[in-house]
C-alpha cells in the first residue's frame, strides 16, 4: 500500500466511522426508552460498545500483527481523546455545565468503575511478567471487573442511596412518547449494521494507520495516540454532540463515560491477541503514561459531576478547562520526550 493510499484509505474510513456515529444517538436513545435501559446503561453499554468497536479493531490487529506500541497506544490515547470530547459537547450545550445539567448516579458509579479499570491496567505493566497461555493474569481480572461493575452500577440506578439535587438546569432522564414509533427489531438491525459498518472501518484504518507510521517514520505511540485513538473516537464526539442536541444530557456523558470503561478491554483484547507474552511488559513508558493521564482527567471529571458548578470559565465548567490542559500536557510529553 502506498503513502497517498493509505492517507487516502484513513480519510475515508474516518469519515465512514464520522457519519456512522451521527445516526447512532437517535437509535440508542430510542432503545434506551423503549427497553427500559435507561440513557445511563444504554450511553455505557450500547454507545459505548458500538463506537469503540473500530478502536478495538485496530488494537487486535496491531497486536495479532506484533505491534503492541501501537495497540495500546491506540486504546489508552483512546480514552484521553473521548474524555476530551466531552468538553466539546460542554460547549455544545451553552445553558450550563455539561456536568451539571447530567449529574446521575449512573454516571458516576461509571466513572468510579473506570478508574479501577486504568488502575489494573497500570497494576498490569508493573506486576511480575507472568503469562499463561500467553496472556497475563490482569486480563482475565479487566474482564470480571467490567462485568461486575456494570451489575453494580445497575443496581445503584435502580435502587439508588444517592441522588443528585435537581435545579433548574437539571435534565432528568424521561423516555420520549415519540421514540415508541419505530419497530423495536428495527431499531436493533439498524444497530447491528452500523456496528459492523464501525468495526469494518476500523480494521482499515489499522491498516492504513501501520503504513503511515512505516512510510513517514512517525513513532507507533504517536500513530496511536495522535491518529488512530482520535479517528476511531470520532464516533463518540458526534453521538455525544448530537445526544446534546437532541436533549439527552444523560446519554451523551454516558456515553464517553461507558465508552471509556469499555476502551481499557482493548488493552485485554489485545493481550489475548499478542502472541509474544504480556502486552502490558511490551510498551514504552511513554504510552504506560496516558493510562497514568486518562486517570487524572477521570478524577477531574468526577469531581466535576459531583461538584456541578453551573458555570465556569468560557461558560465551561472547570472541569473541561483541566481536562483540555491534561490533553495538551500529554501531547507535549509524547512530542516533545519522544518514545521515551
Amino acid at each position: 500500500m502506498s503513502l497517498t493510499f493509505a492517507i487516502g484509505l484513513f480519510a475515508f474510513c474516518t469519515l465512514v466511522i464520522g457519519i456512522v456515529g451521527t445516526r447512532l444517538t437517535r437509535t440508542v436513545d430510542e432503545l434506551a426508552d423503549r427497553t427500559g435501559l435507561g440513557e445511563a446503561i444504554a450511553g455505557a453499554v450500547l454507545l459505548g460498545m458500538v463506537t469503540s468497536l473500530s478502536g478495538i479493531m485496530v488494537s487486535v490487529s496491531a497486536a495479532w500483527g506484533g505491534r503492541p506500541e501501537l495497540a495500546m497506544s491506540n486504546a489508552l490515547g483512546g480514552i484521553a481523546a473521548q474524555t476530551l470530547f466531552l468538553t466539546a459537547a460542554d460547549v455544545a450545550h451553552r445553558r450550563a455545565n455539561l456536568e451539571h445539567a447530567a449529574a446521575s448516579i449512573g454516571n458516576i458509579m461509571q466513572g468510579t468503575l473506570l478508574l479501577c479499570l486504568l488502575t489494573l491496567l497500570l497494576i498490569g505493566r508493573f506486576s511480575p511478567e507472568i503469562t499463561i497461555w500467553h496472556v497475563h493474569p490482569i486480563t482475565p481480572l479487566l474482564f470480571i471487573a467490567y462485568l461486575y461493575g456494570l451489575r453494580i452500577v445497575s443496581k445503584a440506578q435502580s435502587d439508588p442511596m444517592w441522588n443528585p439535587a435537581r435545579t433548574r438546569e437539571t435534565l432528568i432522564d424521561e423516555p420520549d412518547e415519540a421514540n415508541q414509533q419505530r419497530s423495536l427489531p428495527g431499531m436493533i438491525v439498524a444497530f447491528l449494521l452500523m456496528g459492523l459498518g464501525i468495526g469494518i472501518a476500523g480494521w482499515l484504518l489499522e491498516r492504513s494507520a501501520t503504513v503511515i507510521a512505516e512510510e513517514t517514520g512517525i513513532s507507533q505511540a504517536a500513530v496511536g495516540v495522535l491518529l488512530t485513538s482520535v479517528a476511531t473516537s470520532l464516533p463518540e464526539l458526534v453521538t455525544t454532540v448530537a445526544a446534546v442536541r437532541r436533549g439527552a444530557l444523560t446519554l451523551a456523558v454516558a456515553g464517553i463515560i461507558g465508552g471509556n470503561a469499555f476502551d481499557t478491554l482493548f488493552a485485554a483484547v489485545a493481550d489475548v491477541a499478542y502472541r509474544e507474552g504480556s502486552i502490558y511488559h511490551a510498551i514504552p513508558d511513554a504510552v504506560s503514561l496516558w493510562v497514568a493521564l486518562s486517570l487524572l482527567m477521570t478524577g477531574v471529571l468526577l469531581a466535576g459531576l459531583i461538584r456541578r458548578e453551573e458555570q465556569g470559565p468560557g461558560r465551561i465548567g472547570f472541569e473541561s478547562v483541566t481536562i483540555i490542559a491534561c490533553y495538551i500536557a500529554g501531547v507535549a510529553m509524547l512530542v516533545l520526550g519522544g518514545e521515551g
